[in-house]
């Protein structure tokens, strides 16, 4: 690692230490912290896990029970630029004077708020921030997406976090920037919550069919496909032509089934023809033809199956992880970074061998500026928006609430599809108000939109001007789409010499299945994500709503930010070619390595952990309620005897071993416990006594009954010129005080004059002239 690397301090969580491996991934010099007897994962599947979470990190070992190791932490947390701190509330060991190190602090619940010192598990925090009531069959139990999704949201949005730290130093010392797990989690709902804030309306588990567009999870002879009818007519079309081809259309020829809604209004029937049409299919052969007709369907592949995908492997995907015990291929990162590099392999450290460290943790002089306390941390950095739908508005919602200058480029004959898509536009009116849209509304708050036709030449010239004018440029395209349009990587830097590209697609932009035709639940199909989600490996429910696009939008934030870094320490910008497939699959945590470390394949396991038990949900008083509860060790379990009053089976269950022997007589045990209370009850009084839980919250809990969120301010109130007030999700990053909403979502085309005049530089006559020749639509 050169010395000018970035220099993080990571003291250990499930929820910062994705953040710790992002930041390796970007070539920054992590050191881990570690307790004596080491991290504990090391312990886990054979030290896999420790191999995953923490290659590529130095190790130094302190003793944080004792002044000593308490100083020797502060000295180095002095002399880094990141403090990535997972301690527990109340219980930070080193106090982070304010200097030039940048102290994200990650916590289940944020620093404050009267729920701050609750006990929580990647379960009890996706029960609590609404993605539990998102999975799973609409009449049984919610079920937990694998891999531990709501730690890694949790550990993105701590990497943006330290990021977005790194941008306010320039101002001078950054105050703590505060990473709640839960909003991290409430924040990346797609639809859960907009539905009730905008239609007041719950939405039911959706078991294998998407809620709001027309995919689902289908058989095929050897496992699962995922994928639907798509978003267009022309996938309608195809599909339609080749079931006629194959004689498989039943009566879908008929003419009724040209109109969408009708489509939408029967799906059911639609459905089965198509599954009747799959049955006869394998999985990848299906996949393989589909999208040689640009139809959006997968293969819904084991992790074991990810590590042939051809896709990855053309791309340099995965890493050779090098350890004392050997090479063991392991996923790779979102993105290749810097200016494209792939990082090829990772060292895993012995505990304690960079002990060194603490002999030249001399403190720098941090030379910052005086205190600027009144901007954000992206002021003065200006983005060219060219993403439609979820994953890239996703990210540049991120850039905009932290103070970025983004302008989306739309048109009126090509505005975002979320603006007008029937199913998704989420009003309580009409759907045919492009300016109505709870789902466009909530997700562009804080931008500009400017409307251009980009297929004639003089809007495509209009178009360089603004890039000219640009620091970073985000699409979400297909990966031709900006080639044939002129405006590759080549040519936007000679537009703008230092411009950061990143582009979204969903395949990425070279590779054998570049041009593949991608949705959310594609990439969740094609990464292992789906095949996990299930009760057993017959019993798969898949992972229907957008993660994979939220995913993709934190990973491309990301990649915003690292670039932006890059090139106020270089001078350079670079092209990001993003791959949603690789992103996801970079969240897919230890179901890699586990195959290739230990030879055991993972499988769907329902609610049920590795090493925690008991570990699931229990239905409590009304309709659809439930407790998610999860015991880490031996003291928690002995908390919930006595909450059982079942003091006997302190010892005679006291291992975890024994406890999953015995899982059906406890689990019957706290169900009748848990039944006639409702389900903040049960989580209040388990809290009491320190046991990990929390109510499965649907969106109407989050908004109208968290005392938590509602405290911290979370659900953040804004008007909209033709909506009206309402609220929208909070930001799950805070760099001193909450985001705000400081400028409702743009009405199609509002800001279009002025873009073109204080961006471009244009005068009235050349706007008036553009707008009478058609080309600002």
């Amino acid at each position: 690692m050169d010395e000018s690397a970035i220099r993080v301090v990571e003291l250990s969580s499930p929820f910062t230490r994705f953040a710790g491996r992002i930041l390796v991934g970007l070539g920054y010099d992590v050191v881990l912290v570690e307790s004596p007897d080491g991290d504990a994962t090391r312990r886990e599947f054979g030290g896999h896990a420790f191999a995953h979470w923490h290659a590529g990190k130095k190790s130094v070992v302190l003793d944080l029970e004792s002044e000593a190791g308490r100083r020797d932490l502060a000295r180095l947390v002095a002399a880094s630029d990141i403090f990535l701190d997972g301690s527990a509330p109340g219980a930070e060991p080193a106090a982070v004077q304010g200097g030039s190190t940048v102290h994200v602090r990650v916590t289940p619940f944020g620093t404050d708020g009267p729920r701050s010192d609750w006990a929580a598990t990647d379960l009890t925090v996706a029960a609590l921030g609404g993605m539990l009531a998102q999975v799973g069959d609409p009449d049984g139990p919610p079920l937990l997406l694998p891999q531990g999704q709501a730690e890694q949201l949790a550990g993105v949005n701590a990497a943006i976090a330290a990021l977005l730290g790194l941008r306010a130093r320039r101002r001078g010392p950054v105050p703590v920037v505060d990473v709640s797990a839960q909003e991290c989690v409430a924040a990346s709902l797609e639809a859960g919550t907009l539905a009730y804030l905008h239609e007041d309306r719950v939405p039911p588990r959706p078991g294998r069919v998407h809620p709001l567009v027309p995919h689902g999870l289908f058989r095929a002879a050897d496992g699962y496909l995922g994928g639907g009818l798509g978003g267009s007519p022309r996938m309608w079309d195809a599909l339609l032509a080749w079931l006629v081809e194959e004689g498989a259309a039943d009566d879908l020829a008929d003419p009724r089934w040209s109109d969408p809604v009708e489509r939408k209004r029967h799906q059911d029937h639609i459905f089965e023809v198509v599954q009747r049409f799959l049955d006869k299919w394998t999985k990848e052969e299906f996949a393989v033809a589909a999208q040689s007709r640009k139809l959006p369907w997968s293969a819904v592949d084991r992790p074991d199956e990810l590590l042939v995908n051809p896709q990855l492997n053309d791309r340099d995907f995965f890493v050779d992880v090098v350890s004392r015990d050997g090479v063991t291929r392991d996923l790779g990162f979102g993105f290749a970074f810097p200016e494209g590099t792939r990082v090829r392999d990772l060292a895993v450290a012995d505990v304690g061998e960079h002990q060194a460290l603490l002999d030249r943790a001399a403190v720098p002089d941090p030379g910052l500026p005086e205190a600027d306390s009144t901007g954000l941390s992206l002021d003065g950095i200006r983005v060219l928006d060219l993403t439609w739908v979820l994953a890239g508005p996703y990210c540049t919602r991120i850039l905009a609430d932290h103070g970025a200058d983004v302008v989306k480029v739309e048109s009126l004959g090509r505005p975002d599809p979320t603006r007008f898509a029937p199913f998704m536009h989420l009003s309580r009116g009409p759907h045919d108000d492009p300016d109505t849209s709870g789902y466009f509304n909530d997700v562009n708050r804080n931008k500009r939109s400017i409307t251009l036709d980009t297929r004639s030449p003089a809007g495509l010239e209009v178009l360089a001007d603004l890039i000219a004018q640009s620091d970073v440029v985000v699409e979400n395209f297909s990966s031709s789409v900006m080639e044939k349009m002129g405006f590759g990587y080549e040519r936007l830097r000679e537009l703008r010499p230092d411009i950061v590209y990143v582009s979204m697609s969903g395949m990425g932009h070279t590779g054998p299945r570049s041009g593949w035709v991608s949705y959310a639940d594609i990439v969740s199909a094609a990464t292992g994500l789906t095949a996990l989600t299930g009760w057993d490996a017959d019993r798969v429910v898949g992972v229907i709503y957008g993660h994979g696009d939220i995913v993709a939008g934190l990973q491309a934030a990301t990649a915003v930010l690292a670039a932006l870094e890059y090139r106020d320490r270089t001078g350079r910008g670079q092209h990001v070619d993003l791959s949603q497939l690789e992103a996801m699959a970079s969240h897919m945590g230890t179901s890699v390595v586990q195959a290739t470390g230990t030879g055991r394949f993972p499988t769907p396991i329902g609610n049920a952990h590795p090493t925690m038990s008991p570990h699931g949900v229990f239905r409590c008083l009304g309709a659809d309620r439930w407790c998610a509860i999860a015991v880490r060790d031996e003291t928690d379990w002995r908390h919930l005897c006595e909450v059982l009053r079942r003091p006997d089976w302190a010892d005679r269950f006291g291992t975890a071993h024994a406890r999953r022997e015995h899982e059906t007589e406890i689990a019957d045990a706290i169900a009748a416990w848990a039944a006639p209370l409702p389900a903040e009850t049960a989580a209040e009084i388990l809290q009491a006594a320190g046991v990990p839980a929390g109510a499965v919250q649907n969106g109407r809990d989050l908004v109208e009954s968290d005392p938590h969120l509602r405290a911290r301010g979370y659900y953040v109130p804004g008007d909209h010129p033709k909506v009206g007030r309402f609220l929208h999700e909070g930001a799950p990053v805070r760099v001193g005080a909450p985001v705000a909403v400081r400028r409702a979502a743009p009405l199609l085309g509002a800001d279009t004059d002025d873009v073109l005049r204080d961006v471009a530089g244009y005068p009235p006559e050349t706007i008036a002239r553009l707008r009478a020749d058609g080309v600002l639509t």
